[in-house]
């Protein structure tokens, strides 16, 4: 099944998920328990994560995670539990010295910074994908064993943003 979406489209179907961009049929399914590698890959819930080395440093990966089209992945639950995860990252690069802030970007594109080494590559794309589905308890947990070994981190709420560009 397609569907024209104007000079994006045209759009198809994939596997019962939300229509992707003919450019993405061929992406592979990633699996929440498999070993996660980088790539660009279609999510459980219909988005696409990419991973990456960072621009800025060869000790973070940029992931990120979209869901154009798809608004039932913005909700403000969601949006919270993605910054927790943010954080969790964060708190781990400080663990490291880096002293940067959580890079996170909210909405339907949302962007990470994992410092490599640090939280498992896999823990933290098996917890976004939870947070996806619609369970934050994966990122809850890697933010409780963060501030286990750095100590308290900043919390969503007290970064005075509201999911939008920029630290959290």
């Amino acid at each position: 099944m397609t569907e024209d979406r104007g000079a994006a489209g045209p759009y198809i179907a994939y596997d019962g998920l939300p229509v992707l961009h003919g450019s993405e049929g061929k992406l592979p399914l990633i699996h929440p328990y498999a070993p996660v590698e980088a790539g660009r890959y279609v999510t459980p819930g219909g988005g696409r994560l990419t991973i990456r080395k960072a621009a800025k440093t060869a000790a973070h990966l940029r992931i990120t995670l979209d869901h154009l089209g798809c608004p039932a992945q913005c909700t403000k639950e969601k949006n919270a539990a993605f910054k927790r995860l943010a954080l969790a990252a964060e708190g781990y690069c400080v663990q490291a010295k880096c002293r940067r802030p959580a890079a996170y970007k909210g909405g339907v594109l949302r962007s990470f910074e994992v410092r490599t080494g640090s939280i498992p590559l896999t823990a933290f794309v098996r917890a976004a994908l939870a947070v996806e589905l619609g369970d934050p308890s994966l990122a809850d947990r890697l933010l409780k064993e963060t501030e286990a070994r750095v100590g308290p981190v900043r919390r969503p709420q007290d970064s005075g943003e509201k999911g939008q560009a920029g630290a959290v």
